[in-house]
């Protein structure tokens, strides 16, 4: 595991703990920036300070008190799992332009992924078609053959589909989850997130106990987009969860690419609309490439 500092652990303590974003976390860091103090506060001072209800703020303090001796640093090196804070150079920095940086991220894999230069998001529906695949075909491999990263949520459907392409090509894939790393959800998709724990990236900013849960899922979407230079939409519907990474994407400044599809389709109904509000519409992975020449030159 790379060196952690000091203030770092004391952060993973917290952060184990209290799994909120960094932007939570502000108030904590403008009077206690060393985080020398925090599992000293009274719990009046936990509620004024993380801006936190009192109900929590009373399990926070019961929660810290039992935690004091939990060898964090252990726990991470026996499951093969490197916490990367905020604060450590590691951390990817287009994360840090956020409204709500993950205060850490928890990865699973080749840590080195996450420093390749170009990534691109791949997203769509849980319903995903043949369609899509085909698609995949022709986007996917140039974007591996220019060392493109694919990052998707290992989601059923267009998730899947994108991160296996981008292994069957001979490339590299990042996958976000929105759970912590002792749960691999979906079910189905165990052997594909062993493997990729093994010789791709998984990451999360959830703690590794945490459990898969409705709201963690449209979190995550912030962290895809965030990470990406472009997100593509293979397949999705008008209204979807597909949709909100695309306004993390939009609010960010982030290209954004969808593949057209039938108008008889109702999973064409999100890239289609996509594309009339000025989405560019993608049939190859060069495309891509020629753009993501453009914005790092």
């Amino acid at each position: 595991m790379h060196q952690l500092t000091d203030v770092e652990k004391r952060l993973l303590a917290l952060h184990y703990v209290l799994p909120i974003p960094m932007n939570r976390l502000e108030n904590l860091y403008k009077i206690d920036p060393e985080l020398v103090d925090f599992q000293n506060y009274s719990v009046e001072e936990l509620v004024r300070i993380l801006r936190i209800t009192l109900p929590n703020a009373v399990k926070l303090k019961m929660k810290l008190q039992q935690s004091r001796t939990t060898p964090y640093e252990e726990l991470y090196k026996r499951h093969e799992i490197t916490p990367i804070p905020f604060t450590n150079p590691l951390y990817p920095s287009h994360l840090l332009s956020l409204f709500d940086p993950p205060t850490v991220l928890y990865m699973k894999g080749d840590i080195h992924i996450l420093s390749e230069k170009y990534k691109i998001a791949i997203i769509g529906s849980r319903k995903a078609t043949d369609y899509s695949k085909q698609a995949l075909k022709l986007i996917v491999p140039p974007l591996v053959e220019n060392n493109v990263v694919i990052v998707s949520g290992l989601a059923k459907g267009a998730d899947t589909m994108a991160h296996k392409a981008a292994i069957s090509y001979g490339g590299k894939t990042i996958a976000v989850l929105g759970h912590g790393l002792f749960h691999m959800y979906p079910a189905e998709n165990r052997q594909l997130a062993e493997e990729m724990a093994d010789t791709q990236l998984l990451i999360t900013e959830y703690p590794p106990y945490v459990t898969p849960e409705r709201w963690t899922f449209p979190n995550r979407n912030r962290i895809i987009s965030g990470l990406s230079d472009a997100v593509i939409v293979t397949e999705a519907a008008d209204r979807s969860g597909t949709m909100s990474t695309v306004e993390h994407a939009l609010e960010n400044g982030k290209e954004v690419y969808a593949v057209p599809g039938s108008v008889t389709s109702e999973l064409s109904g999100g890239p289609n609309k996509l594309i009339d509000e000025g989405a560019r519409p993608l049939w190859s992975g060069y495309q891509v490439i020629d753009a993501l020449t453009f914005i790092h030159t």
